[in-house]
């Protein structure tokens, strides 16, 4: 399928009224155990798809706040309308609007925008990764002492917290230091732009991870699940994402 995807980093842009919305922000409903929906997401999510349907009238379309996600392998737009709504809610600002586009076999456009700093992340295969129309480029780190990593902690599995906690620690005790940004689309696109030097966490659902795949890949980095095999973003995962030069020490360590 051969399209042309500035219409969609556009629409991605326009939503950026709806994400703002204080108001929507605090109309909340509880999903399950630390797993929130806004009306934010709803509206997002409404919005979007509509028009991207409109553009690729016959792509399915896989959404966070779906009920039957329409998936089947076919090429299919892939959205989480914000992924970070616990920081949403808080008015922690570490919030994205991520859209893919899966054409059968693999992601082949990505955009994830963060409309309270202004930042839009793009990538289409094979041109490169960009940040508001610029450039960029994951890190040359090579030194595991000298890295910054982010990492997720799963918070819909508390009961794996130990074990999770205990990799954290190597990973602490290791590098220069660790942040969580309650992001992980975010937190991939910090990979790809060279502000961290890699990310991991467990149990992540393609609308999370699929835009940002493909702006590590693009930007020169390397994303896969924790064995080191490619990801299929058809299913949940184990991610782990870096500048390429610390990857198989994180592996190791994970």
């Amino acid at each position: 399928m051969s399209m042309d995807f500035q219409k969609a980093v556009e629409l991605v842009r326009e939503t950026k009224t709806i994400v703002l919305d204080p108001e929507a922000a605090h109309r909340i409903t509880v999903k399950g155990k630390a797993n929130y929906v806004t009306q934010v997401d709803f509206s997002v999510q409404a919005y979007l798809k509509q028009r991207l349907l409109a553009l690729a009238p016959q792509a399915g379309f896989l959404a966070e706040e779906q009920e039957n996600p329409d998936y089947s392998g076919k090429p299919a737009w892939i959205l989480d309308p914000i992924d970070g709504t616990t920081n949403l809610i808080h008015d922690y600002r570490m919030s994205a609007v991520s859209l893919a586009f899966y054409d059968g076999r693999e992601v082949v456009f990505g955009a994830v925008y963060n409309p309270f700093t202004e930042e839009l992340f793009t990538a289409e295969k094979g041109k490169g990764a960009f940040l508001n129309g610029k450039l960029i480029r994951c890190t040359g780190t090579q030194a595991i002492e000298s890295c910054l990593a982010a990492i997720g902690t799963a918070p819909y599995y508390k009961e794996e917290a130990a074990q999770n906690f205990e990799r954290f620690q190597k990973v602490f005790l290791a590098c220069q230091d660790i942040r969580r940004s309650g992001s992980a689309a975010l937190d991939l696109c910090y990979v790809a732009c060279g502000r961290i030097d890699a990310y991991f966490e467990r149990h992540l659902k393609p609308w999370d991870y699929a835009a940002g795949l493909l702006l590590v890949r693009e930007a020169g980095g390397c994303v896969t699940d924790w064995q080191g095999k490619a990801l299929d973003v058809t299913r949940r995962n184990d991610v782990l994402a870096t500048n390429g030069r610390v990857h198989a020490w994180f592996l190791e360590a994970l």
